[in-house]
């Protein structure tokens, strides 16, 4: 128990340290919006200054109008957003206040692995370590969305079914919480078909999964399928409101994208701080690990703990990848990202726990530190490499310090006028002045906004399809006669890279003859 302490204790610090370090990032705008009534803002045609969007962000939306929003405009369930809303009430609208609604829902998922943990007889202390070492856990953990909440609450459905063996009231309890964690993130669903199909299993299959199980899946069905109306009458409304979100689906960019995002769940970034093919060997060498890993999870599988429940963390753990190319096959698109894996890294470390258990103690001690070590790197990274991060924070500091308080810095508004600048207005310092480009403007219009200041700074945050598109339009809109750029401004060699254009208005002067010329104010 004293173990299981300390791991609590240390995965408090690291996860309130991410909240509280990491720069805003462009999902977590959507929340923030969403909470004060104005989840598509509309922003003015002409500067205003950053701090503005405290005025934007101050509105208090009811639970109601959170769910009728979500249904017109997003792609989530409401359970999380009503939370956060509550939570809100009590700590403020700051964003790392927000964020600790996760730490805490994440600390919650820790306990439990461990009492998952203790029920499938893997090392309790082992399995809550490995399971906050995963990026993925850590990550999700540590920002604003809805992915904490779900987590914690699959695997509170997970430790109910395990223990329902005979009870059909904690079958029933285990579908509802399941169902609830659907509620909060439709991702969910997966592990939740998951338990239900162990539980047949558990129910006529005793050679697997010990003798007369007495198990009850019309029980768990009953506590799981109110929640499915609620669900589907959400999802159904919004199914189309993200259309292009994902790149179409192709099975060998489907399973190199799982792959890269399945590693990086478990082992972070690493590659990303080396250079050239430092980066490429690196990247090999980690996927070389996650395989070993897997291996030996196989090799000692049938040592790894009790046998009922090994088939169930099994399951959870190959839910959400394969739920992912499931979905990307009957809808067309991609929808394979890291933290949508995290899913699975709570049953990764259970079961690598229990795999390093079942070896002989110098043998599982050894590869547990290896393992340990490049996670330890891993999160180091999430909470001190701008390579993990979004690029608002840094483009936010870099755009001030090159427009300073009498210049303009020029945004793209992206596909919805959040993502892409709801985070860098967070960051920013209030009093910069910002001008956000929208997509109907004319070049003519863009150059008459900015007239008057002397430098215009376009800050390019690719963060969704039109952003990315903005960018050469932007620049040609004052790549013209009577704006001179500076082209050292230009850094775009890596992602955590501010990408900026500095243009300066140049004053005309009358050249020998009377033919005028243009000439830098500089």
């Amino acid at each position: 128990m004293r173990l299981r302490l300390l791991v609590l204790m240390f995965g408090a610090a690291l996860l309130s340290a991410a909240a509280a370090l990491r720069g805003a990032e462009y999902d977590e705008a959507y929340s923030l919006f969403l909470l004060a009534g104005t989840p598509r803002p509309a922003w003015p045609a002409t500067p205003f200054r950053a701090g503005a969007i405290r005025t934007v962000l101050a509105g208090h939306a009811s639970l109601p109008a959170i769910a009728r929003a979500l249904r017109r405009t997003d792609v989530h369930p409401p359970l999380y957003f009503w939370a956060l809303a509550l939570w809100r009430r009590v700590v403020g609208g700051g964003l790392f206040g927000l964020r600790l609604l996760s730490v805490g829902c994440a600390l919650a998922a820790l306990v439990l692995v461990g009492a998952i943990a203790a029920q499938a007889a893997i090392p309790p202390a082992a399995a809550m370590a490995f399971t906050l070492g995963c990026y993925g856990f850590a990550y999700t953990g540590a920002i604003a969305r809805d992915f904490a909440l779900a987590e914690a609450l699959v695997l509170a459905g997970v430790w109910l079914a395990l223990g329902a063996r005979g009870r059909p009231a904690r079958a029933a309890a285990a579908g509802c919480v399941l169902g609830a964690a659907c509620f909060a993130n439709y991702l969910a669903a997966f592990q939740a078909a998951a338990v239900g199909i162990w539980l047949l299993f558990a129910r006529f299959d005793a050679r697997r999964c010990g003798p007369a199980p007495k198990d009850r899946p019309d029980a768990y069905l009953a506590g799981l399928l109110p929640w499915l109306p609620a669900g589907l009458w959400f999802f159904l409304a919004q199914r189309d409101s993200r259309a292009g979100q994902f790149p179409a689906f192709h099975w060998l960019p489907g399973l190199r994208l799982l792959a890269r995002d399945g590693a990086g769940a478990v082992f972070g970034g690493l590659p990303l701080y080396l250079p050239g093919a430092g980066r490429a060997v690196l990247a090999g060498a980690l996927a070389l690990l996650l395989v070993g890993l897997a291996g030996l999870i196989r090799a000692r599988w049938r040592r790894a703990g009790a046998a009922r429940a090994r088939l169930l963390l099994g399951l959870a753990a190959l839910a959400p990848p394969v739920g992912l190319l499931a979905l990307g096959l009957v809808f067309d698109s991609t929808p394979i990202e890291l933290r949508y894996l995290a899913f699975a890294t709570p049953f990764l470390g259970l079961l690598l726990a229990g795999a390093l258990g079942s070896l002989p103690r110098s043998a599982g001690r050894a590869i547990g530190a290896g393992v340990a070590a490049v996670q330890a790197l891993a999160l180091a990274g999430l909470l001190l490499r701008p390579e993990t991060m979004q690029p608002a924070r840094a483009t936010a500091a870099a755009a001030a310090r090159l427009a300073g308080r009498s210049g303009l810095v020029v945004l793209a508004r992206g596909n919805d006028g959040v993502g892409a600048v709801g985070p860098f207005l967070i960051e920013a310092p209030p009093w910069l002045h910002v001008l956000v480009a929208d997509s109907s403007g004319t070049a003519a219009a863009l150059r008459r906004a900015a007239a008057g200041y002397p430098r215009v700074v376009l800050a390019a945050l690719s963060v969704d399809a039109a952003s990315r598109a903005a960018r050469r339009r932007l620049r040609a809109a004052f790549a013209v006669r009577g704006f001179a750029e500076a082209p050292d401004f230009w850094s775009g060699s890596g992602p955590a890279r501010p990408k900026l254009r500095l243009f300066e208005p140049v004053a005309p002067r009358q050249a020998p003859g009377g033919t005028e010329t243009i000439s830098s104010a500089r």
